[in-house]
């Protein structure tokens, strides 16, 4: 297999990427400061820029988004136009990305003065504070997410993310081809793209270009939706298991029990790892969908190896071997 890539962590995102990437969900229009969208948000947080206000900067949060949601608006407008200019100023000073107001409220006078005169992006939403803090939130998280692309086939089997890597011309097409017969789902082909979600959850998703296209040796490219229909596509799935089929040599060694935990790292978090020996007449597409359910029943606490292994050392300690 081709040495794993290095993981890859964004340090910013373009004010012009946060206003596409939300303007549907917040309603977000430019009131002023277009010529800024190129500016860079440097931090995944939201920053309530009320103590800013009162004139108190040694804990601003530069980087970030400024909203503005009533609380700001109605402090903001009971200060003289000199003041609200003069402070507003001092935030301009800092390099801040951009002015988000909530509520469609009206910006002062002196946002927009301040907003043209140093091309800083002033956006707003007719959404609540508390809406457009959460879904703002969730879409920084999900952009400055440490990522990396992993070679292999992400299915999604009975609800369990399943990551099947392997050398080229291993069989893994071929093993997600059977799968998809079976009822299951295709994410990713070839390479899967994973991010590191609320820094605990591994998800995975395919490039848009090739979303729903399979390269299987000897057939060439294959559109899955259209040969299985749409649900055998799905957009993301989180990982949950990861399988790795070795080409069998004499001499490997093979898990007979079960009862052996391994994991494969991926962005720091260790997830569940079989490796299967590929060998003539194996059914891999059945095995990888065993290991699937296997995984499911150990999400909800049943271990098959361990239950097992409990049965037979109560059975051995009732019924200890004959020495005669």
């Amino acid at each position: 297999m081709p040495p794993r890539p290095q993981p890859k962590i964004p340090d910013s995102v373009t004010v012009q990427k946060f206003f596409d990437g939300l303007r549907e969900a917040l309603k977000l229009t430019v009131v002023q400061g277009e010529k800024g969208l190129s500016h860079q948000i440097r931090d995944k947080s939201l920053n309530r820029p009320a103590l800013a206000l009162t004139g108190y900067f040694k804990t601003f949060g530069h980087k970030r988004v400024q909203l503005f949601g009533a609380g700001e608006m109605m402090y903001l407008r009971d200060l003289p136009a000199e003041r609200q200019h003069e402070v507003l100023m001092e935030m301009a000073d800092r390099h801040i990305p951009c002015l988000l107001i909530t509520r469609n409220y009206q910006p002062t006078p002196a946002m927009e003065h301040v907003a043209r005169e140093r091309g800083i992006p002033l956006l707003r939403s007719p959404l609540t504070s508390r809406d457009v803090a959460n879904a703002a939130t969730v879409w920084l998280e999900h952009e400055f997410a440490p990522r990396i692309a992993e070679h292999g086939t992400l299915m999604d089997i009975k609800g369990i993310g399943t990551l099947i890597r392997g050398k080229s011309g291993v069989g893994k097409s071929e093993c997600a081809l059977a799968l998809i017969e079976r009822g299951y789902s295709l994410v990713a082909d070839d390479l899967v793209y994973i991010r590191l979600i609320n820094e605990n959850e591994l998800q995975g998703r395919s490039s848009e270009l090739n979303r729903g296209y399979m390269e299987c040796r000897g057939l060439g490219i294959v559109n899955i939706a259209e040969m299985f229909g749409i649900r055998a596509v799905r957009l993301s799935k989180n990982i949950n298991l990861v399988v790795t089929f070795e080409e069998w040599k004499s001499g490997m060694e093979e898990d007979r029990t079960g009862l052996e935990q391994h994991t494969f790292e991926v962005l720091g978090q260790e997830v569940p790892h079989i490796i299967l020996p590929v060998r003539p007449g194996r059914d891999l597409a059945r095995l990888v969908e065993v290991a699937a359910m296997i995984q499911a029943l150990k999400q909800i606490g049943h271990d098959p190896a361990k239950v097992f292994n409990e049965q037979l050392i109560s059975y051995m300690a009732q019924n200890p071997p004959s020495l005669s």
